[in-house]
């Protein structure tokens, strides 16, 4: 017997000898993680979509170091109650806000329409708006919870009646986003809660059983928001992953908790006595539930290769979800099923599984398993067609709703201004001779989309100088700075062209080239060119699981293929849905034409994970068919019988958890919501359902075969069935 197989055996017996002990331990553990999840929330960053190591970010560094400027990060939007701005009494306003904001902590420079020799283009067409501008340098955590709810508190709330204040600016809007996010966390909770409650209730029939399984469920959420707190003592833990804690917690838990509960029901069922079948479960069942944390675990730890926080968020919540679940699952569930006994059997006795519909349709696969196969894969192609469109894009307003103030300033700025000066691109230049300076910003303001440049040799627009005064304050002791204002229209339709276009664009000198538009481009250019690193990282460490898992070369290779089909069908539904608009009357978003790089690798890598996560417990109903019966295709219905209806029901479970996120606010949260249930779904039912069993049928033998090398490596250090003397092998077996 390996360590492992004695492992799961004291483990066992352990606990069905001290199973009131395990309980009353966990019920203490239960209450240590709440004290510690309690102050999570707060505690949690409010990460930024930039790139350290990043041009734009040197640039961002060097100005406030050197010129004491930047990219304005805050914005007040004045609108006049009546007339104009230029009128007396709106312009002492707007003075007046713009001095007490130039003096406010923390800010370094404030720029608006009512200085001396302020562009024109600070002001709306109309000139029933005008914008003052703030630069307030720090990390998003000190911007957003620190100055702005200050700047709220004390410049926006008395405001006189011939004007109306709206506060905004990039930092803004991520506060407003991180929000409502949190928002949807305690919003989702009560959701989610009930509804997987009925669903347990729906699937298991015994309403005790139902509350331990949601009980092993919230054990992880708020373990995983435990771990989480602890982990913010030495990295930047993003808002946003409270909102996978929740939905993989509740999923992880509830899905491996199913697990454990059907092999139990089957040890019992057969004629096995409680203790045995609590021994037998967690030998078989726990067995495979690591192996798929595993795989859930690895899938999601690959994002630290990316080296962004807001990613490296999603790998810490992903390992500490698997964790917590195969504790839940493997250690106090069956301490639960210990003291439930017969009470966790059905009301009533389940079917035959030879005889039910998933037998029945698998039998009807391998039967003809090049039509079934292939009509599966027309439609999982059809539906992954869209993402041949796929068009990454920077974030905006625009992914919160219409309701917010910050939302509809930005359409007001999108509407009725020129431009938007608060997304200039910002060039440092290292050199300080006037007439080099003035030559290559004329010939910046060439470039088709910039509206105007500013430098210290003055203005230029169209290659040619326009009225203004040059400014000092853009030169130093060997540099210099220019500000490239774009148009409204390049910057909406195109931000990440005319970032290489500036980039590109001859200069007698060395430049580089920052700003919003530059920082988001080094964001998404980052994320892109580290993919293939991380897709391939994926693809090898699952690789490697189902391969000490089944000793096959060609089941987890197989396994990749399908999963990749599954996930080109996600980035199909998101090009379809949220980036070309098709979802966007239904859920109240406004399309954009582009989709945030970030998310749907998040959600690949959950996907993919979870997908694996699928996989091995039906290769392990169909691996231990075959080698108990020696039958290649008949142990592919017969294990699809067995593993399928849990599945289903483990794979609705989640998909309901994840579509309570399509109601929210923000556009992020809609797309995992909408994204996660569609394809947890169709992965759960057409790829396990019809395309495995097809393609499995006709690779035969040859499912299971391995190269002689890599079957002594299996045999060695794979983690496999214990072999029996006796007859029992199908009850006591260590897969599920």
């Amino acid at each position: 017997m390996s360590q492992t197989n004695r492992g799961a055996v004291v483990l066992g017996s352990f606990l069905t000898r001290r199973f009131r002990t395990v309980i009353a331990m966990a019920l203490a553990v239960f209450g240590l993680f709440v004290v510690l999840a309690g102050g999570a929330l707060d505690s949690f960053a409010l990460n930024r979509f930039e790139r350290e190591d990043s041009e734009s970010s040197l640039v961002r560094r060097d100005l406030i170091e050197n010129f004491a400027t930047g990219s304005p990060n805050v914005a007040i939007l004045v609108t006049a109650t009546d007339g104009d701005v230029r009128t007396d009494r709106v312009a002492e306003i707007g003075t007046t806000l713009t001095e007490e904001l130039a003096e406010f902590p923390g800010v370094i420079e404030v720029r608006s329409f009512w200085q001396p020799d302020a562009p024109e283009t600070l002001a709306s067409t109309d000139l029933r708006h005008a914008l003052v501008l703030a630069v307030v340098p720090g990390d998003a955590d000190h911007v957003r919870r620190g100055v702005l709810p200050a700047i709220e508190t004390e410049l926006l709330t008395e405001v006189d009646p011939a004007v109306t204040l709206t506060l905004g600016g990039g930092d803004e809007v991520f506060r407003d986003v991180a929000a409502q996010a949190s928002a949807d966390f305690l919003r989702a909770e009560l959701i989610v809660l009930p509804l997987v409650l009925l669903l347990l209730w729906a699937v298991l029939r015994r309403w005790a059983l139902a509350l331990v399984t949601l009980g092993i469920g919230i054990f992880c959420v708020v373990g995983t928001l435990a771990l989480l707190r602890v982990a913010t003592s030495f990295t930047e833990i993003s808002t946003f992953a409270a909102n996978i804690a929740l939905v993989m917690g509740i999923g992880l838990g509830v899905d491996y908790g199913l697990f454990m509960i059907y092999r139990f029901r089957e040890e019992l069922t057969a004629g096995a006595e409680v203790d045995a079948a609590v021994r037998r479960a967690v030998a078989g069942a726990g067995r495979t539930i690591v192996f798929s944390a595993v795989t859930v675990a690895a899938s999601l730890a690959v994002l630290l290769a990316f080296g962004f926080p807001f990613l490296s968020s999603f790998a810490y919540a992903g390992i500490a979800v698997a964790a917590v679940a195969v504790l839940g699952a493997t250690v106090i569930l069956p301490a639960a099923l210990r003291l439930l006994g017969h009470r966790a059997l059905p009301t009533r006795p389940a079917g035959d599984p030879e005889r039910g519909f998933w037998f029945r349709t698998a039998d009807t696969v391998i039967r003809r398993p090049v039509l079934t196969g292939g009509a599966a894969l027309l439609a999982l192609l059809a539906l992954g067609a869209p993402a041949l469109g796929v068009n990454f894009g920077a974030p905006d307003d625009r992914v919160l709703g219409g309701d917010y103030p910050v939302r509809s300033m930005y359409d007001t700025i999108r509407a009725d201004f020129a431009t938007e000066e608060a997304d200039a691109l910002q060039v440092l230049v290292r050199h300080s001779d006037p007439g080099a300076v003035a030559g290559y910003a004329a010939s910046l303001s060439s470039v088709p989309g910039v509206y105007r440049v500013d430098s210290a040799a003055g203005s230029f627009a169209d290659g040619a100088a326009v009225p203004g005064t040059p400014s000092t304050a853009m030169s130093s002791e060997g540099a210099t700075w220019l500000r490239v204002v774009p148009t409204g229209d390049r910057l909406q339709s195109d931000p990440t062209g005319l970032v290489a276009e500036i980039r590109a664009a001859p200069a007698p000198f060395e430049v580089a080239v920052g700003g919003y538009p530059a920082e988001l481009t080094d964001y998404r250019d980052g994320i892109s060119a580290r993919l293939p690193l991380v897709a391939l990282l994926i693809m090898v460490v699952t690789y490697a699981v189902l391969f000490l898992m089944t000793g096959s070369v060609l089941a987890p290779l197989k396994a990749a293929v399908l999963n990749m089909l599954s996930m080109t069908m996600m980035f199909g539904v998101l090009v379809w849905g949220f980036q070309n608009g098709a979802l966007a009357d239904v859920l109240g978003f406004a399309p954009t034409g582009t989709i945030e790089p970030s998310i749907p690798i998040l959600m690949f890598c959950i996907a993919y994970g979870l997908s694996m996560d699928y996989e091995v417990f039906l290769l392990a109903r169909i691996k231990q068919d075959y080698d108990r019966t020696g039958d290649p295709i008949g142990s592919i219905p017969r294990g699809v019988a067995r593993s399928a209806p849990l599945v289903t029901a483990a794979a609705l479970i989640l998909a309901a958890s994840f579509a309570v996120y399509s109601t929210s606010d923000v556009v992020f949260l809609q797309q995992l919501g909408i994204g996660m249930a569609i394809t947890v779904a169709i992965d759960a039912t057409l790829v396990r359902g019809v395309l495995v069993p097809a393609l499995m049928r006709l690779a035969g033998k040859a499912n299971w075969w391995a190269p002689r090398p890599l079957r002594r490596l299996h045999d060695r250090f794979g983690l496999r069935e214990a072999p029996r003397s006796d007859d029992s092998r199908e009850r006591e077996g260590l897969l599920v």
